[in-house]
This record gives structure tokens, sequence and C-alpha cells, in this order.
């Protein structure tokens, strides 16, 4: 990590980490691996990546890491989540286990493989105007979707076709953003700047 500027913190328990890292120095923003809660305290905003999201809670609660996470977020800190990162911060989830922890942060109900199994991954061009005009290419692997919402959060993006048009695949509530699909795979760099001005928003 050098350079100056905000640290963005992302989650490296498992999931696509590398992926998000290699999109923010694209971007121009420091990153750090985010292991343990001295890590936590070291950062400015936190990207958590798409995984599974079961094997992502249970590491962050045996490492540590629920506990700092929860307050740091709480507390104002910019987080975003992608895939499994959007089940980590929601506070409530359908479909997953009944003892299964999250940092929260989104006054959500998410539900969890929502669009089916590996098999019934797909791709599908969204309209996401807080990034322009130009439709997103979203790739979708054994996604959720927002399956309710508190007032307080803003729909970002909705699939606008096929069996699944009309569910909630983007959200923000205030300085925490997530989102169904996987930016971080596609080229695409948008979603992550956005981000970023939202980090900047707020530090």
């Amino acid at each position: 990590m050098s350079g100056t500027g905000p640290v963005i913190g992302v989650l490296a328990l498992q999931g696509d980490v590398r992926e998000h890292e290699h999109t923010l120095a694209g971007l121009a923003a420091r990153t750090l691996r985010v292991r343990t809660p001295e890590d936590v305290a070291a950062i400015d905003a936190i990207v958590i990546p798409g995984g599974e999201s079961t094997t992502m809670s249970n590491l962050a609660l045996r490492w540590g890491l629920m506990a700092p996470l929860r307050e740091r977020v709480a507390a104002g800190m910019p987080a975003y989540g992608s895939c499994a990162g959007m089940i980590m911060l929601a506070d409530r989830i359908e479909g997953g286990r009944a003892d299964q922890e999250t940092i929260g942060g989104l006054d959500v109900t998410v539900r969890r493989n929502a669009f089916g199994r590996q098999v019934d991954s797909f791709e599908a061009d969204l309209d996401m105007p807080v990034l322009g005009a130009d439709p997103l290419h979203a790739v979708f692997i054994r996604a959720p979707w927002v399956e309710d919402l508190g007032e307080a959060v803003d729909v970002l993006a909705t699939v606008s076709s096929g069996p699944a048009a009309g569910r909630i695949v983007a959200v923000r509530q205030g300085p925490v953003l997530a989102t169904s699909f996987h930016p971080e795979l596609t080229g695409d760099t948008r979603v992550h700047a956005y981000f970023l001005e939202m980090v900047r928003e707020q530090t």
C-alpha cells in the first residue's frame, strides 16, 4: 500500500479478492487486504467480494472481524458488497442458514441464490442511471436479489427483462452500496468509480 488518499479495504477471507483489487488499482485507489481486526482499524472503506456468504460469515466470526466491521459500518464507514457481499451487508436474509450472521448496514431483505444454482448464472445489460446513460453489462453467478427494502434504501438497478424482470439488483443506503452482480469481472469500472466517489464524500 502506497500513495495518498483513502485506504480501501478488501475483505480477504474468501471469494474474488484479486479482481476487486485489480479494478480498484486501475482507478488509482490504495487498497489493503483485510484479515484482522487491526486491518479494519486501518481502512477508510471496505469492499466485500463475491464468494460464498456462509463461509465468509463463519470466517469473519472465527477471525474476530464481524464485530469491528459492524461497528465501523454502523458508524458510517463506506461499504460496497458484490453478490455474496450484498448478503453480508443485508440486515435480513431469506434462504440462508438460520444462524447465519451478517455485518448489516442495509435495511433490506436479500434472498440468497435467488436466481438459481451455478448452472443458472447469466449475463444481462442493466440500466443504472447513477452511472450514466450507457447500459452496464452485469454478470450474475448464483446471485441474490433484494426481496424487500426500507424507506431509506435507494434502488439503483433492476432486471429489465426475462423471468426475473423487475427484481432489484443494486441498492444504496447512505454510504453503503451493494450489487447482486460482479462488476469486477467485466472490465467496466463505473461501479467501483461510483463507490470511490461515495468514499470521498465521507472522508
